[in-house]
């Protein structure tokens, strides 16, 4: 971490607006702020709307830190998912190698746009020992439920989802109806139409292994490694505590990552709420398109560096 200067004065009170409630609210959290970004899925170098993400919640940390209060940010980084694996297969290559480079990437893209680091980056495979016991208490207390995997490694593997039918506050942060929740479940990670499942919209706690996927002792859960949404409720809890003040990301992880996540950490915390405030920036736009890989739009940090435009014109 940087050394990062008191300014003297005093700043106004520094409100954002909540996704959850749809309202400007005060970021609470007296002299200490604690702040909880998701990070990236490094199967792919840094673009734009990475680069507006991240700036947005740095400018977020230093206007705090300019009010007086102490920031505690915390982010992680999804170094195993599908996409990732996905990939790494593609392009023959193994997908430690490749989540290693495309993470050293973005540091350097972060470090040249002046971004102020996280007090701490978790990447996700460093702390799947510490994910476990969580799922397993979300089993105990009937929060989560086993599913048979028949194509898994192992003869009767199972693999467990949470069950939001359990949560009535479910659907609280995106406000979005069954309907709305299910259009845009199954692009962004989810599973509708898995077998066995109580409700489409349940969410992947821990993944049975399969044959040509990494896995890890998942103690009575069975070999294998975790759903995406269960990472960051884990992390925020063992390094934050919840609710911390401000969960962070772009838009397009309102749902179902940022539900999935609320939903998760209130079950295993008792809390009443996740975050003091949900926080969103906006996708970025190319010509009037939403830049995205799908649709070959995506304008990279690096690339812009190496023709040599200046980080702070970025």
């Amino acid at each position: 971490m940087p050394f990062i200067p008191q300014v003297p004065g005093s700043a106004p009170e520094v409100r954002v607006r909540d996704t959850a409630s749809g309202e400007l609210v005060p970021v609470a959290g007296g002299d200490s702020v604690t702040v909880y970004v998701c990070g990236i899925t490094p199967y792919d170098a840094t673009h734009m709307g990475h680069a507006a993400t991240y700036v947005t919640f740095d400018l977020l940390g230093r206007v705090l830190r300019d009010s007086g209060h102490n920031v505690r940010y915390v982010q992680n980084i999804t170094d195993i998912d599908d996409p990732l694996l996905e990939r790494a297969e593609r392009d023959g290559v193994d997908w430690r190698d490749l989540a290693t480079r495309e993470i050293a990437l973005f540091r350097e893209d972060m470090t040249a746009l002046a971004v102020i680091p996280p007090d701490e980056y978790l990447g996700a495979v460093e702390s799947i020992p510490t994910f476990v016991a969580p799922i397993e208490k979300l089993v105990a207390d009937g929060w989560a439920y086993a599913v048979p995997a028949p194509d898994a490694s192992r003869e009767g593997a199972l693999d467990y989802y949470f069950d939001v039918a359990k949560d009535p506050r479910f659907g609280s942060v995106s406000h979005l109806d069954e309907s709305g929740m299910l259009e845009v479940f199954e692009e962004r990670g989810g599973d509708p139409d898995r077998v066995g499942k109580r409700n489409r919209l349940d969410a992947l706690l821990w993944r049975a292994h399969r044959e040509g996927e990494p896995e890890w002792d998942g103690g009575s859960l069975g070999s294998g490694r975790p759903g995406w949404h269960i990472e960051c409720a884990c992390i925020a809890l063992d390094h934050l505590g919840v609710p911390v003040d401000v969960q962070g990301g772009g838009t397009d992880l309102v749902f179902p990552h940022h539900e999935m996540s609320a939903a998760h950490g209130r079950a295993l915390s008792g809390a009443s709420s996740f975050a003091g405030a949900f926080v969103h920036q906006g996708m970025v736009g190319l010509d009037g398109e939403k830049m995205s890989k799908s649709k070959g739009n995506l304008v990279l940090v690096s690339t812009l560096r190496r023709e040599g435009v200046d980080p702070m014109a970025i």
